[in-house]
């Protein structure tokens, strides 16, 4: 493993070399991008100075009512707000926005800039690292006191200004944080990124499989998350209108999509498409599904559940990471959804926890229990839990 991992570092160190005249055209286009964009405007309050009565001046400012007015502004500033949750979640939205943009124009380049990582089915592409970069580098920017864990292993260095973003969604922060979480500091939180969802499916050019993934945890809970669909609406055609963004936070419930469920009784599993093995297999067929749907990516699993069209995720093996689960996991429940491992344990997103989801991964919109129960004893011998 460690021969594997030095040959990975050394492939991608000749990759950057390599692709450096393709991120360029990409960062100009972005700049294009962003130049067009509206700048964001800001309100100030100017303070006049008043006639103090205490003053011998007949005009000037008195320093216990400059006090008072200042004292009373901030009072109101932090009344009106909004909770730190709400504020990385309208960010998080934003930069998922850029960071789809940034899997377009990748693809449109035609340089993928494609890296074995552990195997071939275990890819990273450009769009992987600059889009990795382009999320952490935004959110830590806006947000420095935040730990963010992301897929991928790059090397420290400087960030490009194009790939920061600034912005975030108006929307969101109208909408009022639940009462648990609005007193949440950033320090408090933690950031679970997988920049391309579905990076084999990507180079495959099924691009309705790729999500962009943002996750965020408190106390090893996902609590929120955001999901950026670069390739929505491809199939359409020419013209048409590219990439949409789910998001949700727990207590407040999803947004971006319209919830919907399987009809009754049916029973339509979701499960891996590339990353199969028996224990999959077996655990898949113990369900007596209707229909099985093989397809990439965790995030775009999670949408069929939450858009009816599968009623089940079912992954019986090790291979998921916390990076594809977080986000989905809190989307999902935001909805009254159920994500856990195989046993029906919730996972954990702490800091500090491992990485790999050993135990797998079921999810559910309704009816988990059943699911859990259909799981083989034999499968669960063989996924011990964390």
């Amino acid at each position: 493993m460690e021969r594997k991992l030095a040959e990975f570092r050394a492939r991608k160190k000749a990759q950057t070399e390599a692709e450096k005249p393709a991120v360029r055209v990409i960062q100009s286009e972005m700049k294009a991008i962003s130049d067009d964009s509206p700048a964001m405007s800001t309100d100030t309050t100017e303070l006049k100075p008043k006639t103090c009565p205490q003053s011998p001046h007949k005009e000037g400012v008195c320093l216990f009512e400059l006090q008072q007015g200042v004292l009373s502004i901030s009072a109101r500033v932090m009344a009106n707000s909004p909770a730190v949750l709400m504020r990385l979640v309208a960010s998080a939205y934003a930069v998922a926005e850029k960071a789809g943009t940034i899997v377009r124009k990748v693809l449109q380049s035609g340089e993928l800039g494609i890296v074995e990582k552990t195997g071939a089915d275990d890819l990273q592409t450009l769009a992987d690292r600059l889009v990795q970069k382009s999320i952490c580098a935004s959110l830590s920017k806006s947000f420095p006191k935040l730990t963010i864990i992301g897929e991928e292993e790059l090397p420290a260095e400087s960030v490009e200004e194009d790939l920061i973003e600034n912005g975030h969604s108006s929307l969101i922060l109208q909408k009022s944080c639940p009462d648990q979480y609005a007193s949440l500091k950033e320090e408090e939180l933690v950031v679970w990124v997988d920049p391309l969802d579905g990076t084999k499916e990507y180079t495959e050019g099924l691009l309705d499989h790729v999500t962009v993934l943002i996750g965020i945890a408190y106390g090893g809970t996902a609590i929120a998350g955001v999901i950026n669909q670069p390739f929505y609406n491809y199939q359409i055609g020419a013209g048409a209108s590219l990439g949409r963004t789910l998001w949700g936070v727990l207590g407040l419930g999803a947004f971006g999509f319209q919830l919907q469920e399987v009809p009754d009784g049916k029973r339509i599993i979701t499960t891996t498409r590339s990353h199969s093995n028996k224990l999959v297999t077996d655990t898949v067929q113990a369900m007596e599904p209707h229909d099985v749907i093989r397809v990439g990516g965790a995030g775009n699993k999670i949408i069929q559940l939450v858009e009816g069209k599968a009623s089940a995720y079912v992954f019986a093996s090790p291979g998921c990471k916390k990076w594809d689960t977080c986000a989905p996991e809190a989307i999902l429940h935001a909805v009254g959804g159920k994500l856990t491992d195989i046993h029906g344990n919730a996972f954990r997103y702490d800091a500090n926890v491992k990485h790999m989801n050993s135990a797998g991964v079921l999810a559910t919109l309704r009816n988990h229990q059943y699911y859990i129960s259909r799981v083989p004893q034999a499968v669960l011998q063989a996924l011990p839990s964390d």
